[in-house]
């Protein structure tokens, strides 16, 4: 897929996906497409002229001109809050993308997948577990979620439902958790991680996405537990939206 320069998008649809995060539908009427895991670039403009830019991962993948971005507002930050707490359906946007090659997921590769995702990390995993749903043949798919509670958790529905059609998940909670989850809230440790992710005999991809702190614990902790460097692919963010 060959990247041009910026795209207008409209946004078509706004969803609360939590009380700090939405969920934005923006259609790109020249979009080309995209792969499960890619991401884009998003410019605003100011009346004054003064412009601000911010990747953001994609939830959405395959053909099509409707793209799927999910967005967890950053404190001081000057594109989130705006995407977050003021954008609404006829709201212009410009768009650059689709971005990224390193950190997509292949539905011919035979290795078994495995997810691991830190709050808003979970959105380009999200476009790779959507993608597989949507071939069941495919190889299989492992998801850990590591969010402050329930209520941080975005896609939250979706991904049980994705679970009753196939996807192991297991959830884990740094500050608050359900009554029924069994386990103690705190950030992810080697052992709640070897009880989630596939063996390593399984020769399984990992793909990592959240917060650069929680990316580089949660990459050590699978090289620890014993997978390959090579196989472990991070994407990672910071505090600048």
């Amino acid at each position: 897929m060959i990247v041009g320069g910026w795209l207008p998008g409209l946004v078509e649809a706004v969803v609360q996906s939590t009380s700090h995060a939405r969920i934005l539908q923006v259609r790109v009427p020249d979009w080309p497409g995209n792969l499960p895991g890619q991401h884009l670039d998003i410019r605003l403009t100011a009346e004054d002229g003064y412009q601000a830019e911010r990747s953001y991962s994609i939830a959405s993948s395959g053909a099509g001109t409707l793209v799927e971005l999910a967005v967890d507002r950053v404190p001081d930050g000057e594109v989130s809050p705006y995407l977050v707490d003021d954008v609404l359906p006829g709201d212009a946007l410009e768009v650059k993308g689709p971005l990224g090659n390193y950190f997509v997921w292949d539905p011919t590769d035979p290795s078994p997948v495995q997810l691991v995702a830190g709050g808003s990390g979970i959105v380009p995993l999200l476009a790779m577990a959507r993608a597989r749903s949507r071939r069941p043949e495919a190889a299989p798919f492992r998801l850990l979620y590591s969010v402050r509670s329930a209520d941080d958790a975005m896609y939250r529905d979706e991904l049980e439902q994705l679970r009753a059609d196939g996807l192991d998940l297991t959830w884990a909670y740094t500050r608050r958790a359900p009554d029924a989850w069994a386990g103690t809230p705190g950030r992810l440790s080697a052992s709640v991680l070897a009880d989630a992710v596939w063996p390593v005999d399984r020769r399984a991809l990992a793909f990592v996405c959240g917060p650069t702190g929680f990316v580089e614990a949660a990459a050590d902790l699978l090289v620890q537990h014993g997978y390959d460097p090579a196989r472990v692919r991070t994407e990672r963010f910071g505090g600048l939206s």
